[in-house]
């Protein structure tokens, strides 16, 4: 809470000697905000020029938008709600933004502002820094943490009518998910409004972390058992082998550990009671508080929550059907693509809803197919999964339909039922089938279409039911328009389109990289050399996460047993030069500060670059620039 604000002629003095000079000498503002000036300058912005056209989301954009959000918003709007009673007297208005600063829902009234105000205020609209300059939300999302932006304090002197109070919103594994805001007219500045929204942001972390423990161990943690249940405790979530697998804020500050130690942290590294103990406690249901202590000396009570569904690495080999992950839910380690995915088949996979999952290859098709399977009411059953393009095209007819014995030359004498018949009302997976050949496709289509199979050599028809889940690499109505592929088996195994992005475009490589660690090596405590991690960041993985698996698989067995962290010479030496080579290309960051605005525009996009590892079209949208605008920049460097 700041109880002393500088006038605003000194911070716009202060700002104007900043941009023309580099520095100012000014005390008192906050560094967050010089920052802030500084990387505005960056994209191009001027505080007293006109904006460049912002065009807010239409409805169905907007839509799209919260629909993809739907897990966030549906634990935001709660609290929202309990917030914008605490400040409804100030004339403020409650603002949840997405994690690029567009604004999803706001609560309150508008009417104290100008018709424009009020539509830069509404759904729809970004609050990014490249759009709008120094705001809450937008350098909430920067510098990712709790912030005010008081008047003046503002890029953009168009703001300067608004004070606004935003907190970050991060996930349990520390994936940014969006920023809570409280904004209202800069003369009814409410001091303790940062410390109201840093709480609601808190509790709305807190609850997100309880539903992403649900098929976990979650530890309730205090230094005093009536602190248990409060907003002020500490949450781990816990594997059932006892492995960190996220944590919200509070454990962070109490016991002294980082996101980026989730998924390679055991129970017994953080504390000294034994993991066994712990899954005593939580067997017994016990609602009473136990104590524990931790490796630092530190004294705590503690309650446990468990279920007994087992924790299995999401990124499995996809060749063995022991190595499904059981519930749809553990694919979740932060991409929000994903998440979204996982939300719609999990409401259609009881449902006789024929799915196509779309996707380059190894992107973790059969895994989530597999996932599918097991969270359904069906897990009991059979899951055949047949690979289209790895059976010899004389061969798939006899080995989807089965035959009779004699069918044909070299056929069993006891005949084959066929994989159709083995699923026997279990799932179906068909991969590839973007390959499949014209003429299986019309079999393939008369059986969905009246759900009985003749075997080959056979004129007797057998009833089969099963649900099916169809996957291709291709892209199927390309393959439509070149009479490769029928439109109506299209339609038929398209009832729900899930698309899973490549492993370059996904917001979760470390988690992942996280758990691939523990699943290649459960009894080490490996880690990667930060220039080795840097370099796979940014690489582009052609092979998705089949690649990635691979390779850490491969790195792990090239370590000797003196071995703790992975490096250069552990990783298969196509891929170590290839790295190199990348990082070579890399132009370093100068270790002198930007002295204009050109450096400043170059800094910021090579930073927007790195940390999306790339992804051109991703960077651009970080930079609220397009992408066309983007390659232009990059050409002129």
């Amino acid at each position: 809470m700041r109880h002393h604000l500088l006038p605003a002629a000194h911070i716009r003095q202060a700002r104007q000697q900043l941009l023309e000079h580099g520095s100012h000498a000014m005390t008192g503002l906050d560094l967050n905000v010089t920052r802030s000036w500084q990387r505005s300058a960056s994209f191009g912005l001027s505080p007293i020029g006109r904006i460049s056209a912002i065009d807010n989301l239409t409805a169905t954009e907007l839509m799209r938008l919260r629909h993809m959000n739907e897990g966030l918003m549906n634990h935001t709007l709660p609290v929202m709600e309990y917030l914008h009673e605490q400040v409804a007297h100030s004339e403020s208005t409650v603002i949840l933004s997405d994690a690029q600063g567009v604004l999803m829902q706001t609560l309150g009234d508008l009417n104290f502002l100008n018709k424009a105000e009020r539509v830069a205020l509404m759904s729809g609209a970004s609050w990014s820094e490249a759009q709008r300059g120094t705001n809450a939300i937008g350098t909430a999302l920067a510098e990712k943490t709790s912030i005010e932006i008081h008047g003046s304090e503002h890029f953009l002197d168009r703001n300067g009518f608004l004070t606004c109070a935003a907190s970050p919103i991060v996930s349990a594994t520390g994936c940014l998910m969006g920023v809570l805001d409280i904004s209202s007219d800069y003369r009814n500045r409410q001091p303790h409004n940062l410390g109201l929204v840093s709480t609601a942001a808190r509790m709305i972390e807190n609850s997100l972390l309880r539903a992403y423990s649900a098929d976990h161990v979650l530890i309730k943690l205090h230094s005093r058992p009536e602190g248990i249940e409060t907003i002020a405790q500490a949450l781990l979530v816990m594997s059932h082998d006892g492995w960190l697998l996220g944590m919200n804020r509070r454990a962070m500050e109490l016991l002294n550990i980082q996101y980026q130690h989730i998924g390679a942290v055991t129970w017994e590294e953080i504390f000294l009671t034994a993991w066994d103990v712990v899954q005593t406690k939580a067997q017994t249901k016990s609602e009473r508080a136990f104590g524990l202590h931790t490796n630092q000396g530190l004294s705590l009570f503690a309650r446990v929550y468990s279920k007994t569904i087992k924790y299995k690495c999401p990124v499995a080999n996809q060749t063995s059907s022991h190595q499904s992950v059981s519930n749809l839910g553990k694919l979740d380690t932060g991409d929000r693509s994903w998440r979204l995915a996982i939300e719609k088949a999990m409401k259609v996979c009881d449902k006789d809803i024929p799915m196509l999952i779309t996707g380059e290859s190894g992107v973790g098709k059969e895994v989530f197919a597999r996932a599918i399977h097991s969270s359904s009411q069906r897990a009991h059953l059979p899951f055949v999964a047949i690979n289209c393009a790895a059976i010899p095209e004389h061969l798939i007819e006899s080995e989807l339909f089965g035959y009779v014995p004699g069918a044909f030359t070299g056929a069993s004498k006891t005949g084959s039922p066929g994989r159709l018949r083995e699923v026997n009302g279990g799932t179906l997976f068909l991969d590839e089938i973007g390959d499949m050949p014209p003429s299986l496709q019309t079999r393939l289509l008369r059986v969905l279409q009246e759900r009985q199979v003749t075997p080959v050599g056979s004129g007797q028809s057998i009833s089969v039911s099963f649900h099916l889940i169809c996957a291709t690499h291709c892209k199927l109505k390309e393959s439509i328009d070149q009479g490769t592929f029928r439109s109506d088996l299209f339609y038929r195994i398209n009832g729900l389109h899930l698309h899973l992005p490549p492993l370059r475009e996904r917001e979760d490589f470390m988690a992942l990289v996280q758990c691939l660690l523990v699943e290649h090596a459960p009894d080490e405590h490996f880690s990667i050399d930060p220039v080795v991690l840097q370099a796979m960041q940014i690489y582009a993985w052609p092979g998705n996460l089949r690649q990635l698996s691979q390779v850490i698989k491969t790195a792990v067995a090239l370590m000797d047993t003196e071995d703790q962290i992975m490096r250069w010479s552990h990783l298969p030496d196509d891929l170590a030069q290839e790295l190199i080579n990348q990082a070579s290309q890399q132009q370093p960051l100068s270790t002198t500060p930007p002295q204009n605005l050109n450096q400043l525009s170059a800094k910021a996009i090579q930073c927007a670059l790195e940390n999306c590892r790339g992804n051109v079209s991703a960077a651009a949208k970080q930079l609220g620039i397009s992408r066309q605008t983007l390659y232009r920049k990059l050409q002129s460097k």
